[in-house]
Order: C-alpha cells, then sequence, then structure tokens
C-alpha cells in the first residue's frame, strides 16, 4: 500500500473498530473527534490531515424505533455529513474515497430476489426507515456524480446487515439486532420476546467480515462499486432458534406479533458482482460468528 494515508469516519463504530485491527496504522476518528455535520470542522480535517484515501463509515444510525420517531433528523444528519465529507475529501485532493452504504437503500418491494445494483431506483425505500434509506441513497447519487463530473474514482460499497463482539451493548435503542438478540437470550432464564412477527428474510454479516473485504477493496485499488453481503438470508425467528439452540437451549421464544415493527420483509442482495473482484471469499457462518459475539457478553 506504500504511503498511502488513509483516514476512517466513524472510527468508534463495528465496522471502524474490526478495520483498526487490520489496518492499524490508519487515521480513526468518531463523533468525539468532532461533528461531521460542521463543514468548517470537516474543512479543517481534510485540510489538515490530507489523507489520500477516505473510508466513510460514519452516519447516525439507529434501530426502527428511533427510526420511525426522528426522521427528519435521520434525513438533516445524514445528508450533512455525506456532503461535507464528499465535498471536502475532493477539494483537498482525496484520491480514493470509499463511502459504506445499506442495504436499506434498496426498495421495499421488488419482484425479483436477490436484488443486483441496477435495482437501487426501481422504487422507493422501507417506510419503517424511510429517511435514512433516501439519505443513504443519495450518498450513491453524489459518489456517481463525482465520478461523472469531476473524473474522480470514487466509489460504495453496499453492504448487508451487521453484528459484532465490537458493537454497543449499552444503548438499547442503537442497539444492532443481534447484539440485542443475544443479550436477551444471556440476561433470560425462561423466554425471551421480539418485536413483530419473526418473518422478515435478512442477511446478516459478521463486521469483521466486511472490514476484511474493504481492507481488500483499498489494496486491490478496485472503484466499482458493489453489494458485500452473506450468502445466508435467514427469517428473523429462524436466526433466532439458531441462536438459542447454539447458546441456550432451554429457552422458550415468542414474537409480539406487531407486524408494524417489522421493517422491510426481505432485502436480500446478490453479491455476483463483488465475486468478480473478491472472488471465494469466506463468510463467517451465523452459527459461528454469534458464539463470539456471544462470549463477549458473557
Amino acid at each position: 500500500m506504500g504511503t498511502n494515508k488513509i483516514l476512517v469516519t466513524g472510527g468508534s463504530g463495528m465496522v471502524g473498530k474490526h478495520l483498526k485491527r487490520i489496518l492499524p496504522n490508519s487515521i480513526y476518528i468518531s463523533s468525539k473527534d468532532g461533528d461531521l455535520r460542521d463543514p468548517t470542522y470537516v474543512k479543517y480535517l481534510l485540510s489538515s490531515l490530507t489523507p489520500d484515501t477516505v473510508i466513510h463509515l460514519a452516519a447516525r444510525v439507529g434501530g426502527i424505533q428511533e427510526n420511525i420517531d426522528n426522521p427528519a433528523e435521520f434525513f438533516d444528519d445524514n445528508i450533512l455529513i455525506n456532503t461535507n465529507v464528499l465535498k471536502y475529501s475532493y477539494k483537498y485532493n482525496v484520491k480514493r474515497f470509499l463511502g459504506i452504504l445499506s442495504t436499506c437503500i434498496y426498495p421495499d418491494k421488488m419482484n425479483n430476489y436477490p436484488m443486483v445494483e441496477s435495482d437501487i431506483f426501481s422504487g422507493p425505500p422501507s417506510p419503517t426507515n424511510f429517511s435514512y434509506g433516501y439519505a443513504k441513497r443519495c450518498l450513491a447519487v453524489q459518489i456517481d456524480s463525482y465520478n461523472k463530473q469531476y473524473n474522480t474514482k470514487y466509489n460504495y460499497l453496499i453492504s448487508s446487515n451487521l453484528y459484532s463482539e465490537l458493537d454497543n451493548f449499552e444503548h438499547g435503542r442503537k442497539m444492532h439486532f443481534i447484539t440485542a438478540l443475544l443479550k436477551k437470550i444471556y440476561t433470560q432464564t425462561q423466554k425471551i420476546e421480539l418485536l413483530g412477527t419473526g418473518k422478515p428474510l435478512r442477511q446478516f454479516m459478521y463486521a469483521g467480515d466486511f472490514a476484511r473485504i474493504i481492507k481488500k477493496v483499498i489494496e486491490k485499488d478496485i472503484t466499482e462499486s458493489f453489494n458485500v453481503a452473506c450468502p445466508e438470508n435467514l427469517s428473523i425467528q429462524k436466526m433466532a432458534e439458531i441462536a438459542i439452540k447454539t447458546l441456550k437451549p432451554n429457552l422458550n421464544l415468542e414474537f409480539n406479533n406487531h407486524p408494524e415493527l417489522d421493517g422491510q420483509y426481505r432485502k436480500d442482495v446478490s453479491c455476483k458482482k463483488m465475486e468478480k473482484f473478491i472472488p471465494n471469499f469466506n463468510f463467517t457462518p451465523f452459527s459461528k460468528g454469534i458464539k463470539i459475539v456471544y462470549d463477549k457478553i458473557s
């Protein structure tokens, strides 16, 4: 990688922490260092550090209920963060910008699954995280627009849902689903109750796997944009059943059966494009990954 100076935003998040393990010489910043919604701070950051590469992980994130309660803030904050970081990365001659998106940018409903990259604009995102999904979709538009107008080689990766032992275990509303599930399994002795119906399908990927893919994209100087997801596409109920069977077989599982809390029914994506650039990648199986996380909790 030579003298490539890498700046990572969102360095205190799950993926940022995993990246720090495998790209230890990069510069990692978090919200404790400054507010990326503030253009003055972002301008100072990029002009003073002058990185060659920016890996943009930072985002305003939250669970379904928080997205439902605060749609304006989720849109405003993410649009400001993305616009500032991309704008000043270009202004201060960042050669490679890698934006990290989520599969929630995809349409809420499609006729064909798994979805491919050209499906992004085929319909609106899920109503439960519409603002967040659209704000992240806008970053794809921004990156493509910079490439078109300025001939840059910026790109983005569209990640499926993630889980990790490095997630935030303390703040319930900010906890990712798998973390919250495993914490419930650990703390309960007779039964656990989950929101919704358990029917939605999800691809969950171990965050350490995603960090390894990001590293490969940077090292191999891959400039294409593509989906990144573990092939396993399981229902929420199936994932909970696997987790209980693996970790605490005597627990009973119940759902509160409120369909409005289900979120998108399915949003699985194809990784055929990724496989062209990163063939034969070994994803961590779900049953193995959750043991890594559970061991951290216990």
